[in-house]
């Protein structure tokens, strides 16, 4: 009707995806909460500059339900925490990462 329509295999079905582990992560991070987007972390990050990781992905994944995704990239980090020290908001994210990592691997109502 207006010369654009929505590509099936591109909708996001939240009502789909498993948000509880998501609120769990949230609770174990609760600064994720206060994140902006800016960008710093994926800007500074070195495992980003070496691979194809972004941490701002991550937050998206993490935010729709998508775990498969978001367990490939979470592999992805070095875990050395420059992230965290240029984050304007205070955000952990090596920890927010830490928490991801354990959860996804702990989780029984998720089959990895």
């Amino acid at each position: 009707m207006w010369g654009y329509k929505i590509i099936t295999t591109n909708q996001i079905d939240y009502d789909k995806n498993n948000r509880a582990i998501r609120n769990k992560i949230l609770a174990l991070e609760p600064s994720l909460r206060i994140c902006i987007a800016c960008g710093a972390c994926t800007a500074t990050c070195t495992a980003g500059n070496l691979t194809p990781f972004n941490i701002r992905r991550m937050n998206v994944l993490l935010q729709r339900g998508e775990y498969d995704d978001l367990k490939s990239e979470l592999g992805k980090c070095m875990l050395c925490g420059k992230c965290t020290l240029v984050c304007p908001r205070g955000v952990n994210l090596r920890n927010l990462i830490l928490k991801t990592r354990e959860t996804l691997l702990n989780d029984e109502c998720h089959v990895l």
